[in-house]
C-alpha cells in the first residue's frame, strides 16, 4: 500500500513536471506576442507625433487616425472598411432605398475601381456603364492608390453636378471618357412583366423593400393573368443585381422553396456559423422557374441562384456570377461611425463555396453585343415565302375559320417572343426554357 502511494505520488509530481514543461514556452510564446503587439502601437504613437509635428503641412489628427483605421481594415480584404459618421448615414439610407450618386456598386481590384453592376434606371445605366468596367480616372484624377472609399467620395458630389470618369473596357482598345449627371438614386428594387405566359421578376438590388415589393408584384402579375393556371412559370432576373442584404436573400429563397437548406455561414471559430432553412410555402405553386445571372450578379444574388440550383427548383441560365462569398457585418462605433467587416463566408445548400469561383450556370448563354442597324434590318424585315403566297394556291378546308384564327394567334404570339430575343437574347432564351417545359405537359 505504501508503495503504491508512493508510486501515485510520484506519477502526480511527474506530471506538474510535464505540464510545466509544455505550458511554460508556450505562454512565453503569448507573453511575447502581447509584448510585441504593445511594441508596435508605441511605433504608432511614435509615427503620428512625427507627422503631426514634423510633416510639411499641418494636418488633422482626427482624419489621420481615420485613415489608419481604414487603412488597417482595407488591408484585410476589399470588403472590410471603416464608415465615418456622414458614410454611416449614407449606407443607412441606401439600405432603405435612396442615396445619392452615379448608380454603381464597385469593388477595388489592382488598385483601380472595378464596376460590379450599373444599378437599373439610375445615371451610370443610361450612361452605357457596364458590369466589368474599370475605372480609372474621375475628372482627370487618377484613382491608382486610392483606397476604395477614397475613391467612391470622388465621384460623389451634388445633385445634378457632372462627372467624367474614364472607363477602360474589355474589347475596347484605348480607354475613353463617359460624362454623368450625378442625381438622386431611388431604386426601384423589383420591375415586373409578363413575357407571353411567363412572368418576369427583375430584382435590382437588395435591400428591405425586396421581398415584399416581389411578393407584392408576383400576386398582381398572377391575379393579372387570371390565376396560377395561366403562367407557364417565372424568370428571376439577378442580372447585374450587386447584393445587398443577407436576410432578404433568404426570404426570396425561401419564397420558391419548401424545404431544405436555403445557406450557410462559417466564421473563424465554429460557433459562429449560422444555417437557415426554408418554411412550407411557394409563391410559385410548383411552377417551373429560370433564374438569370451574369458577372455582375453578386452576394445576396448569388445565394438566391445557389439556392435555387442546388435544390433544382430552378435552372440557372446566364454567365458566371462575380464570386463574391463573403459575408459583411456592420458594427457601430462610438463614434457614430461604423466598421464593415469580413466575418463569414457562405456556402450554398450543397456545402460548396462561391468565394472567388461564382454560380456557374446551367446553361451558359452570353448575351450578344448589339448588331448594326444594317444587320437588325435584315434580320427584322427579311420574310421568306411560303406556299400561301404563291398565285391561286389552294385553300386549306380541313380547318374552320376559327381554328385558323387561332393558328395565327399563336404565330403571332411565337413572332413576338421571337422579336425580344433582339432586344434580350438572355431573356428571350430563358422565356424559351420556360415554354419548352410548359410543352412538355404535366407529369403522371
Amino acid at each position: 500500500m505504501k508503495k503504491f502511494l508512493m508510486a501515485a505520488a510520484g506519477g502526480t509530481v511527474a506530471g506538474i513536471i510535464a505540464t510545466t514543461q509544455i505550458a511554460a514556452p508556450l505562454l512565453a510564446q503569448e507573453a511575447a506576442k502581447t509584448e510585441n503587439v504593445y511594441e508596435q502601437l508605441d511605433l504608432f504613437g511614435d509615427i503620428f507625433e512625427r507627422i503631426r509635428a514634423q510633416y510639411v503641412e499641418e494636418v488633422d489628427s482626427g482624419e489621420l487616425i481615420e485613415a489608419a483605421i481604414n487603412g488597417m481594415l482595407t488591408s484585410l480584404d476589399p470588403h472590410s472598411s471603416y464608415l465615418s459618421p456622414k458614410d454611416a448615414v449614407k449606407m443607412r439610407e441606401q439600405t432603405r432605398g435612396e442615396f445619392g450618386g452615379l448608380g454603381i456598386e464597385v469593388t477595388q481590384e489592382d488598385g483601380f475601381v472595378k464596376v460590379v453592376s450599373p444599378i437599373d434606371g439610375t445615371p451610370a445605366d443610361e450612361a452605357g456603364i457596364e458590369a466589368g468596367d474599370f475605372i480609372t480616372h474621375v475628372d482627370g484624377e487618377s484613382l491608382l492608390g486610392l483606397v476604395l472609399d477614397e475613391a467612391v467620395e470622388l465621384m460623389r458630389g451634388p445633385v445634378g453636378s457632372d462627372i467624367v470618369i474614364t472607363v477602360v473596357r474589355e474589347g475596347e482598345s484605348e480607354p475613353f471618357d463617359v460624362t454623368i449627371t450625378r442625381d438622386t438614386i431611388e431604386l426601384t428594387v423589383v420591375r415586373s412583366r409578363t413575357e407571353g405566359d411567363s412572368v418576369v421578376l427583375r430584382l435590382s438590388t437588395f435591400n428591405d423593400q425586396t421581398y415584399p415589393k416581389m411578393a407584392e408584384q408576383l400576386a398582381e402579375k398572377v391575379e393579372a393573368a387570371g390565376g396560377i393556371d395561366n403562367i407557364n412559370g417565372f424568370v428571376i432576373d439577378l442580372r447585374n443585381n450587386p447584393g445587398g442584404l443577407l436576410t432578404q436573400a433568404i426570404k426570396v429563397s425561401d419564397a420558391f422553396l419548401n424545404e431544405g437548406e436555403i445557406v450557410s455561414t462559417r466564421g473563424r471559430e465554429a460557433a459562429d456559423g449560422d444555417r437557415f432553412n426554408a418554411t412550407v410555402g411557394d409563391l410559385a405553386e410548383g411552377k417551373p422557374i429560370v433564374v438569370l445571372i451574369n458577372g455582375g450578379s453578386a452576394s445576396a444574388s448569388e445565394i438566391v441562384a445557389g439556392a435555387l440550383q442546388d435544390h433544382r427548383r430552378a435552372i440557372v441560365v446566364g454567365t458566371k456570377s462575380f464570386g463574391k462569398g463573403s459575408v459583411q457585418t456592420v458594427m457601430p462605433l462610438r463614434s457614430e461611425g461604423a466598421m464593415r467587416l469580413t466575418t463569414a463566408r457562405y456556402y450554398t445548400p450543397s456545402g460548396r463555396s462561391i468565394q472567388s469561383l461564382g454560380v456557374s450556370p446551367d446553361i451558359i448563354v452570353a448575351q450578344p453585343r448589339a448588331s448594326s442597324s444594317e444587320e437588325e434590318e435584315e434580320t427584322t424585315v427579311g420574310r421568306s415565302r411560303s406556299e400561301a403566297d404563291l398565285r391561286g394556291s389552294l385553300n386549306n378546308d380541313s380547318l374552320s375559320e376559327d381554328e385558323i384564327k387561332q393558328i395565327q394567334a399563336d404565330r403571332e404570339k411565337a413572332e413576338k417572343a421571337a422579336e425580344l430575343r433582339i432586344e434580350d437574347y438572355q431573356l428571350a432564351y430563358a422565356i424559351d426554357i420556360l415554354k419548352g417545359l410548359s410543352a412538355l405537359g404535366p407529369r403522371d
